[in-house]
């Protein structure tokens, strides 16, 4: 179920896919989306989507989130992102547009489909990629975290020159996995409202991420 869904990344996340915990991992979902009492999100076939739809060869930005939406319907397998008929949007994701707005003056995306962006070579990634209806966090500390924690430290090993978006606390304890020498990190508070008045609405993450990929001659964002 799961190897077929790397692709691209499939050379990259081989060995990890075969250790001992991720097969514990895989049988754990397995058991989850039998059980026909508890939803499951994102749907099976898009828990991957953060590596079907950005190229491995393609990536320049990581954009790490926690986990998906638990609400019906939201969640796709992209951090952050909804599906395009979700109305109203997450508020997480409404300040995150905001921010967006507010560095780049431009009009707000249509929808809370963030697509366009991992098609360029935004990663959009969860720490954890499953989540019970209704119950957040709910899937935290079955595998996830060292699966997409291999992810973020192979990527690190791997490539030159990414930006890796850190917004709140969660995601800012994943930059010890980071060759800061190697990439550009850039750390803000969470979108979420309880955090995004401490200067998120200002960090102008999305200017300063094509600055910097401007300057080491990679394709910008068209965000």
């Amino acid at each position: 179920m799961i190897t077929s869904e790397l692709n691209n990344w499939s050379d990259l996340l081989g060995k990890e896919i075969q250790k001992p915990y991720f097969q514990i991992l895989n049988n754990n979902l397995k058991t989850f989306f039998s059980n026909h009492n508890t939803k499951v999100f994102p749907a099976e076939d898009e828990i991957f989507n953060a590596f079907k739809l950005c190229d491995f060869n393609q990536t320049k930005v990581v954009i790490l989130g926690q986990d998906p939406y638990p609400t019906r319907g939201h969640a796709h397998g992209l951090s952050f992102s909804v599906k395009e008929h979700v109305k109203p949007l997450p508020k997480s994701l409404n300040n995150i547009f905001k921010a967006l707005s507010n560095d780049l003056s431009q009009t707000p995306p249509v929808n809370g489909n963030l697509t366009h962006w991992a098609q360029q070579g935004v990663l959009l990634l969860n720490s954890v990629l499953t989540v019970a209806e209704g119950k957040p966090e709910s899937h935290k500390g079955i595998g996830w975290e060292r699966f997409t924690d291999a992810v973020i430290k192979n990527l690190s090993n791997e490539k030159e020159h990414l930006v890796f978006l850190l917004w709140g606390k969660q995601a800012q304890s994943k930059k010890v996995l980071i060759d800061s020498n190697k990439h550009f990190i850039l750390e803000a508070p969470h979108p979420s409202p309880l955090s995004a008045y401490r200067g998120f609405f200002d960090c102008k993450h999305f200017s300063k991420t094509n600055e910097y990929l401007a300057k080491n001659r990679i394709s910008i964002i068209n965000w």
